[in-house]
């Protein structure tokens, strides 16, 4: 039937032609009608996620000291000039990206370890997979606290009581009782970071292997493939999306981490990085301009460096796809 007969027919029918009332919906009301309940959430989530930042942007271009209120004076883009002229700072920024580049690769390979262990079924395989979880769920400055006492610590911590302990086992029980944070500080950050994101990429790794179609690795195996081949040309290529989602949201958190290198080295000893410089510029020297110029540096370097991370791993993976 010809578009005229249709509408001649829709007349006669009393009824429009379908484009028509097509168009005529998205015209009407009715759209706003669903729209208009979401924007209060709208609303909410902006001046939540926004406008803290905007203030943070405008205090940035300002010279306001808490012992000088008085003095407070525009000076336009002085204080980023500061800030990045600053040597601890730039010391803050490289101990950043060694820590986070560090904590996220380790925390993704022990995780796809982990998550491909759990996949398998074993008995007491919930009891594992909830103990394994329960790093993740502590609160970082009680992990961090666990790892500076119960574990660091040189005169009752228990890396240095099992190392008296097997020295018994073999000899005379003389053992060295190294003080692990002042010899190593950054990793013993980085360790305890690490710690406490393995079960957070585990899990998302974890979900991946559950989505896996299972006729594939079926029947690649009927095929003759081995276990390292299914991983290699089936798994991991499988896994990509979840490994660069890890990897992402690892990097954005790691950057911003803030409760370990407080609570077990308080910044000394080459681990502060950018969250804890910015606290030190504004709790200590109360320069809140320099303060919030720092802070939309680490806002801008947080989505650097998870840019890098995620191209990164994507490129790893693409590159051992492309070999397979």
């Amino acid at each position: 039937m010809t578009a005229p007969a249709t509408a001649s027919a829709a007349a006669r029918t009393g009824n429009p032609p379908r484009g028509a009332a097509r168009r005529r919906r998205k015209r009407g009301p009715g759209a706003w009608a669903v729209r208009a309940p979401l924007l209060p959430a709208l609303v909410f989530v902006i001046a939540v996620t926004q406008l803290p930042f905007v203030a943070t942007l405008v205090l940035s271009l300002f010279d306001w000291n808490a012992f000088h209120p008085g003095g407070r004076r525009f000076i336009g883009l002085d204080n980023y000039a500061a800030v990045l002229g600053d040597t601890a700072v730039r010391e803050a920024v490289v101990t950043t990206m060694v820590l986070t580049a560090s904590v996220v690769a380790t925390a993704l390979v022990l995780g796809l370890a982990l998550a491909l262990l759990l996949n398998r079924r074993f008995p007491g395989r919930a009891l594992v997979r909830t103990m394994l979880i329960t790093p993740f769920l502590l609160v970082p400055v009680a992990a961090a606290l666990l790892w500076k006492h119960l574990l660091l610590n040189p005169e009752y911590g228990l890396l240095n009581g099992a190392l008296t302990w097997a020295a018994r086992l073999v000899g005379d029980g003389i053992a060295p009782q190294p003080d692990w944070i002042s010899a190593a500080p950054l990793i013993a950050v980085g360790t305890a970071l690490v710690w406490q994101w393995t079960p957070f990429m585990m899990l998302i790794v974890l979900a991946g292997l559950r989505s896996r179609p299972p006729d594939s690795v079926e029947a690649a195996r009927m095929d003759g493939a081995s276990e390292a081949q299914v991983f290699r040309y089936l798994t991991l290529p499988h896994l990509r999306p979840y490994l660069e989602l890890g990897a992402l949201l690892g990097s954005v958190h790691i950057v911003q981490n803030f409760d370990a290198v407080f609570t077990i080295t308080s910044g000394s000893l080459g681990t502060a990085n950018l969250p804890y410089t910015v606290y030190q510029i504004f709790y200590q020297a109360h320069e809140y301009g320099q303060a919030s110029a720092a802070g939309v540096l680490v806002v801008l370097g947080s989505l650097v460096i998870a840019a890098v991370a995620l191209r990164v791993v994507s490129s790893l993976l693409r590159g051992e796809a492309s070999r397979g």
